[in-house]
């Protein structure tokens, strides 16, 4: 057996360096926006570049989670780590928002350096290591998009927007070339199907545990990015006509991301020991009261404690979903399971900002909360649902995911 934690750290920080990359430069995209001519419909192409990106990767995740199986999830984390490298170095020199938006499409049907780490993670650690190694990518996720923001903001105060998107290509290069030399991929069967994307789809549909997944991904998703493009309004209205507006928004941002840090290591422990499927309960659980209380609370710093501790639980949310892909396929669709696990990520993650931005547009601010906290609810339900469907079906002669 290869030494399992040498290949976890090396992927943690190449997972860190690219989750960094890309709080780097993406948040920025709006500010840039008129720096290359682009001075009307500002919001139009904003909306543009952040969903173009994630359509693309909903439609190419399960064509690399294919490819993944046939010849290896090292080769596809080099593969999505040297086209980032790529396309954030070309960012550095675009001209017009058509080239940049061609450059986010590229980004969409082109990466996947994380889902790969995660997919490698879940097939090359032993069983009773999966949740603690997949809570310690998770991490460096959290980790890396805290720190990004620093990084690239401070680099484009200090030099350009072009500089910090060339920066970001290193970053990746350098995650990349750890992964090149360092990482080991041992348990690998390359598979011999050769049917197409849409069969693999019809597999997947007929695993019900596997389905399950899909939807509480997508849900999931869904539920966090709803509240993104309302978050900074909202918190502008806590916080009045303060000065410290800028800075308190990009704390309160943050609050998350340093409970997951702290706590995510712990729940991946306990998920080895109780079962993935308790502790995502437990933190939808904790997501959905979180969101739900952070309505009640009408000053900043009374949101943004509560905001920490919806962190704490909703950590544990994401690493339970990825052990439970790999408890419920076997190891040669692990790479078309994690691909199409992706697409119902990415589809969440598109229809989240426009779901979110619609309720805050035609209700007040704080009904997007409680949409969110309804949304985990429902995922509830579902896992409440299916299991009693499941063990009531005597016939059915899949991999109990419980």
């Amino acid at each position: 057996m290869i030494n399992w934690k040498r290949n976890l750290w090396i992927l943690w920080i190449g997972a860190f360096f690219t989750s960094a990359s890309y709080s780097m430069v993406i948040p920025f995209l709006p500010l840039f926006l008129p720096k290359i001519g682009v001075h009307h419909h500002l919001e139009m192409w904003s909306g543009l570049l952040f969903s173009s990106s994630f359509l693309a990767g909903a439609i190419a995740s399960p064509y690399w989670g294919k490819v993944a199986d046939k010849y290896g999830r090292k080769p596809m984390i080099i593969r999505a780590g040297f086209f980032l490298f790529l396309i954030y170095t070309l960012t550095a020199f675009v001209t017009n928002p058509y080239e940049l938006l061609t450059l986010r499409i590229m980004q969409g049907l082109l990466t996947g350096f994380i889902p790969g780490t995660i997919a490698l993670i879940g097939t090359n650690t032993p069983n009773e290591k999966v949740g603690y190694a997949l809570a310690m990518i998770s991490t460096a996720t959290a980790s890396g998009g805290i720190l990004g923001p620093l990084l690239g903001g401070g680099l484009a105060e200090l030099l350009s927007n072009r500089w910090a998107f060339a920066s970001a290509g290193i970053l990746v290069l350098l995650s990349t070339i750890l992964v090149v030399f360092w990482v080991k991929e041992e348990k690998f069967t390359p598979s011999k199907s050769r049917g197409s994307v849409l069969s693999d789809i019809k597999i997947a549909l007929t695993n019900r545990q596997f389905t399950l997944v899909l939807l509480l991904t997508l849900i999931t998703t869904c539920s966090l990015m709803t509240i993104e493009p309302i978050l900074p309004l909202y918190i502008t209205q806590l916080n009045g006509a303060s000065q410290n507006t800028a800075f308190l928004t990009g704390l309160v941002f943050s609050l998350p991301g340093i409970a997951s840090i702290l706590f995510g290591p712990y729940w991946g422990k306990l998920a080895d020991k109780i079962g993935f499927k308790r502790i995502l309960i437990i933190g939808l659980f904790g997501g959905c009261a979180g969101n739900i209380l952070q309505v009640l609370f009408g000053d900043i710093w009374g949101f943004s404690i509560i905001r920490f501790i919806y962190g704490i639980f909703f950590c544990a949310v994401f690493p339970a979903l990825n052990g439970l892909v790999v408890r419920s396929t076997s190891e040669g669709f692990r790479g078309r399971a994690f691909g199409l696990n992706q697409t119902a990520n990415q589809l969440g993650g598109m229809l989240g900002p426009l779901l979110g931005g619609a309720m805050g547009g035609i209700f007040p601010i704080h009904s997007v909360f409680l949409m969110t906290g309804f949304l985990l609810l429902v995922a509830i339900g579902m896992i409440h649902w299916s299991r009693e469907k499941i063990e009531n079906n005597r016939f059915n002669k899949q991999e109990d995911l419980y």
